[in-house]
């Protein structure tokens, strides 16, 4: 079984804009949960006619609200 990537390796071998797949991967998470996360308001996707596509940027502040809110909880 392969490991999961590091968020950064694969931002840094995609494109711009990610598909729902390449995002729930970057995240190691399910498409499922990826558009719970969608829908709930915490990730803005990009939407390209009938395409929905997230950028690098989103997942990256994605990403540090959670660091953040987890060193808030911490304290």
């Amino acid at each position: 079984m392969a490991e999961p990537q590091l968020l950064r390796d694969v931002l840094a071998e995609d494109p711009l804009l990610l598909t729902a797949a390449q995002a729930a991967k970057a995240l190691s998470i399910s498409r499922t949960t990826l558009y719970t996360l969608i829908n709930i308001g915490a990730l803005r996707p990009v939407h390209i006619g009938r395409s929905c596509r997230l950028s690098r940027a989103e997942l990256q502040r994605y990403v540090n609200r959670l660091e953040a809110s987890d060193r808030t909880e911490l304290r």
